[in-house]
């Protein structure tokens, strides 16, 4: 079935493999979208594409930094330009340094704010403009984390970031609610990727004390938020807006 048929996506931070935004591409173009896929390793972003055009599905890259408005600006005026309008954003793009207090310098927390957060302010604000202006209303999918929802040692800074993603979004779902822009955020819990190796290597000490709290005795695949982040982008998804949506094996229902 394709759900997304028709519908133009964009997707931040989709170039490493695993990750969430590359199985988000693939899961999106299975569903018929054209699929655009931006990543900071422009590089890595076409191999993504690539691999999704070989499978037979429609898929774009972009370099794209996304804490830089000017590059914001570039990505959304040729995709504007080439389809009159954007459907889908999923703003997944993120960094995890995980730190301590003791440990945490400036330099981290500004760097985590400005990649995990602004940058989904910058996103969110053009992807709302861009539908606003086609008049077909829209979903916009904030990629947030179980860390914005609880506490977690050594993620003060990743926390205060998702933690904004996580309300930025409930309260511009309210602003546009009526325009037909749907905004939620999903919470990814443990998952196998390659920014989980290196939180891993960065929070040793934590890492397995961690990993036991996940009732389901594991972490999660890739896949299993690409099927959220399918369903929130799908009309499936139509009455459901300024929502948070967990997945993480039921770590945080403790």
């Amino acid at each position: 079935m394709a759900r997304l048929a028709g519908k133009v996506v964009l997707i931040t931070g989709g170039a490493s493999v695993p990750g969430l935004g590359s199985a988000t591409a693939h899961r999106f173009a299975r569903e018929g979208a054209v699929v655009y896929v931006t990543d900071r390793d422009g590089s890595g972003a076409a191999l993504v594409a690539q691999a999704i055009r070989d499978a037979g599905g429609q898929a774009h890259a972009m370099e794209h930094d996304v804490t830089s408005e000017a590059d914001w600006d570039r990505v959304m005026a040729a995709i504007e330009a080439a389809h009159g309008g954007l459907d889908v954003l999923v703003n997944n793009a993120g960094i995890a340094v995980l730190r301590l207090i003791g440990e945490l310098t400036t330099a981290d927390w500004l760097l985590q704010n400005d990649v995990n957060l602004n940058s989904v302010f910058h996103g969110t604000k053009r992807a709302v403009l861009a539908m606003r202006k086609a008049g077909k209303g829209g979903s916009i999918i904030n990629i947030s984390s179980v860390v914005g929802q609880v506490g977690v040692p050594a993620c003060g800074a990743y926390a205060a970031a998702k933690g904004g993603v996580r309300l930025f979004s409930k309260s511009v779902a309210v602003e546009c609610a009526r325009e037909g822009i749907r905004i939620n955020t999903v919470h990814p819990g443990m998952i196998l990727t390659n920014m989980q190796d290196v939180a891993e290597e960065d929070n040793a000490a934590n890492y397995e004390a961690t990993l036991a709290l996940i009732p389901m005795g594991r972490m999660g695949e890739p896949d299993d938020i690409a099927n959220m982040n399918l369903f929130l982008a799908s009309d499936e998804a139509k009455y459901i807006t300024g929502a948070e949506f967990t997945v993480d094996g039921g770590m945080i229902a403790q």
